[in-house]
């Protein structure tokens, strides 16, 4: 068997930072990563947003270059169908691995419906799903989006971005409602439909079939022909593995605050893991910053690094002209208190509970606020409005 001091199963942007931070303290300790991607690590948020929008950003732009900045030995199109957490061993059907050191960043599957996948049919997730997509775009084709959230709002400006004829249809009854007060959820939805997105709100996809030229989907009032179609609607975080091996799981691979999970020596992080947030309680945070933050600590940590896991991620979203950054929880059904700079285009917007306690912070195109916004969440008392508005939208 090859053995391998520190051993990482799955190939996305957490196991190229955990790589990265096993190398800030161990410079020589060989590092394998398994992924089933055919791809080497890369920048996952650039396949619905910089990839679609910047010309001068290319897809070999894209790759982050694990393996010539840490000497990682990448087996790609590589599955992993056991783990033995005891033995210290990692089973593919090529051959089997051993292990001093193990990190699950697994990330998550596409949710699905009643519709298989195929050349027009793509359920988003990969840089190969990018490429697939792309070859729609550009042509005048009808594409629809199914997903009201961040891939499906964000695909949807991308392809109505690149001469695409795009349909959105999603469940809410106006876009964003999900995340955003009313009003600003209005506005929402009325950019897309000035950019000429096609928007079915308040509907579900009950399935679908596709052939060599056309998808059909079934919505509303019958069956709708487009000549392709790409699902958004979000992941279900890939704890297979981890399950068979013992690891405790709950929405994810349970870890505490070094990262570890219910074994000794097995770690996780990324999409997959959920962590104790110091601010917020246990969660399972499915966003860049996470997955970079995480998976340097993890890496650090299996490295022999002392350190706890105590960073806050935040998330974020571009589209048209429209920009935010947000900590927390976004839940429109508690209290929000909003403050405009220039309304519903800048300014913040704070969600608090039913003790007037900060659960959430959206900042609208401004930068530079997410350690201030971090330090409102962390305030554990009571807040007026007052005591909020101006926080982030002052310039002095």
């Amino acid at each position: 068997m090859t053995h391998f001091q520190y051993m990482i199963v799955g190939g996305g942007m957490a196991a190229d930072a955990a790589a990265n931070g096993i190398r800030e303290l161990d410079a020589d300790g060989s590092i394998a990563i398994i992924s089933d991607d055919v791809d080497e690590p890369y920048t996952r948020p650039a396949l619905s947003k910089k990839l679609w929008t910047d010309e001068e950003f290319s897809e070999a732009d894209n790759f982050l270059g694990t393996a010539e900045n840490t000497g990682a030995q990448i087996y790609l199109r590589t599955e992993v169908s056991a783990v033995d957490a005891d033995r210290r061993t990692v089973t593919t059907a090529e051959e089997r691995f051993e292990f001093d050191k193990l990190l699950f960043v697994t990330g998550g599957r596409p949710k699905s419906l009643d519709l298989e996948e195929g050349e027009r049919v793509i359920y988003f997730r990969s840089f190969a799903d990018y490429r697939r997509l792309r070859e729609f775009s550009g042509r005048d084709l009808n594409v629809a989006v199914i997903g009201g959230g961040f891939i499906g709002t964000e695909l949807a400006a991308a392809l109505v971005q690149n001469s695409t004829n795009t349909t959105l249809i999603f469940d809410d009854e106006t876009l964003g409602a999900s995340v955003f007060p009313s009003d600003l959820a209005r506005s929402f939805h009325d950019l897309y439909q000035k950019h000429g997105v096609r928007l079915v709100a308040g509907t579900k996809v009950s399935g679908g079939r596709s052939d060599a030229d056309h998808v059909s989907l079934d919505y509303g009032d019958g069956s709708h022909e487009f000549d392709a179609v790409v699902v958004g609607l979000g992941i279900e975080p890939t704890t297979d593995l981890a399950e068979q091996a013992g690891i405790t799981t709950d929405d994810g691979i349970l870890v505490d605050e070094s990262l570890q999970t219910s074994r000794p020596n097995v770690y996780a992080a990324g999409d997959v893991a959920r962590y104790p947030d110091r601010l917020l309680g246990r969660q399972r945070v499915e966003h860049v910053d996470n997955a970079t933050q995480m998976g340097t600590a993890a890496g650090r940590i299996m490295a022999g690094s002392d350190e706890s896991y105590t960073h806050t991620p935040y998330f974020y979203t571009n589209v048209f002209d429209f920009g935010y950054q947000a900590v927390g929880t976004l839940d429109p059904s508690l209290r929000t208190v909003e403050d405009w700079v220039q309304p519903h285009s800048e300014g913040a917007v704070f969600y608090l509970d039913e003790g007037e306690r900060v659960q959430g912070v959206l900042v609208v195109n401004r930068k530079g606020q997410l350690d201030a916004a971090r330090e409102i969440l962390a305030e554990d008392w009571a807040h007026a409005p007052s005591d909020l508005v101006h926080r982030l939208t002052s310039d002095d």
